[in-house]
């Protein structure tokens, strides 16, 4: 097994609606700034992006916020290639590109983890083969100016094909391994078989796990199951005193599977929330509790 690349913090800083809305040289983004800066004080590793988040607003965003830092603040964040929001191309050109606009906009010439992202644009046979997105991928980490490249996408049984391959460094899932399915446990575990590095996304389950039943679960509404089994936590979390949050943060935090958690977090307000939440004491009772529930994906 080979050594992780990158060695990232119990939590990574999810950016994916930083700067929405925002005008350059705007109040809203001043703000937006002043709250990536704070961010870049907290002990965590990394800021995770990407090149398609606000239509490229995150990244413009940190990268100012990156400017005023100073200090290591660059070599603190990881972003990912996106497919043409024009052209729907995500070959081996438009990775390439894809980075160079990454970097502009983030005023850096070296990231130390690029990740191919939702690809759904192409097969995983196209992808991997000559003049594909993994070309490109590979071409940046042997020029050095990606430290390394991982896949970050939603089908875990296409994530699998790609972990397969061996030439990914790290992999990143959403709402796959939370409280409510944790049906990317055997490519989380694959991947730890081959050294790499695990991000798991979304432990809150796109917002169930804190705003309660009525809320959307992964972007939808919720079938009666996940509703039945979010009221049955909620029942739980209430019998031994502690927020369901905190117990669907700490599921990830405590998983061997597991390097880092990532959770959007865009202000210092919900940085002291969500550090609160990995914080508090989550009595034993509570996790013999839910794996006597049972009945997850």
């Amino acid at each position: 097994m080979k050594p992780p690349v990158v060695n990232p913090s119990p939590l990574t800083l999810g950016m994916s609606g930083l700067g929405e809305g925002t005008a350059p040289g705007s109040e809203g983004e001043a703000a937006a700034v002043a709250d990536v800066v704070a961010l870049l004080e907290s002990p965590h590793a990394y800021l995770d992006t990407s090149n398609n988040y606000a239509g490229g607003r995150s990244e413009a965003v940190i990268g100012l916020a990156l400017a005023q830092a100073g200090g290591d603040a660059a070599s603190r964040v990881i972003t990912k290639v996106d497919v043409d929001p024009v052209t729907g191309a995500f070959d081996r050109d438009r990775v390439l590109r894809s980075f160079e606009e990454s970097a502009s906009r983030l005023g850096v010439d070296r990231l130390p983890l690029l990740h191919f992202h939702d690809p759904y644009a192409v097969s995983v046979a196209e992808a991997m083969a000559p003049g594909g997105a993994v070309d490109g991928l590979r071409e940046l980490r042997d020029a050095g100016v990606v430290g390394a490249i991982g896949i970050a996408t939603y089908p875990v049984d296409e994530m699998l094909e790609y972990v397969g391959t061996g030439v990914f460094d790290a992999v990143l899932s959403h709402n796959r391994y939370t409280l409510l399915d944790q049906s990317a446990a055997p490519l989380f575990g694959e991947a730890r078989r081959r050294g790499m590095t695990v991000f798991n996304a979304a432990p809150f389950a796109s917002g169930i796990l804190v705003k309660g039943a009525s809320a959307t679960y992964v972007y939808r509404e919720p079938e009666p199951e996940i509703v039945e089994r979010v009221h049955r936590l909620e029942e739980i979390c209430r019998a031994h005193g502690v927020a369901l949050p905190a117990v669907a943060l700490q599921f990830s935090l405590r998983s061997d599977l597991i390097d880092s958690t990532v959770v959007g977090v865009k202000t210092a307000d919900r940085l002291a929330g969500v550090d609160a939440f990995a914080t508090a004491v989550v009595p034993e009772e509570v996790w013999a509790a839910i794996d006597a529930l049972g009945g997850s994906e």
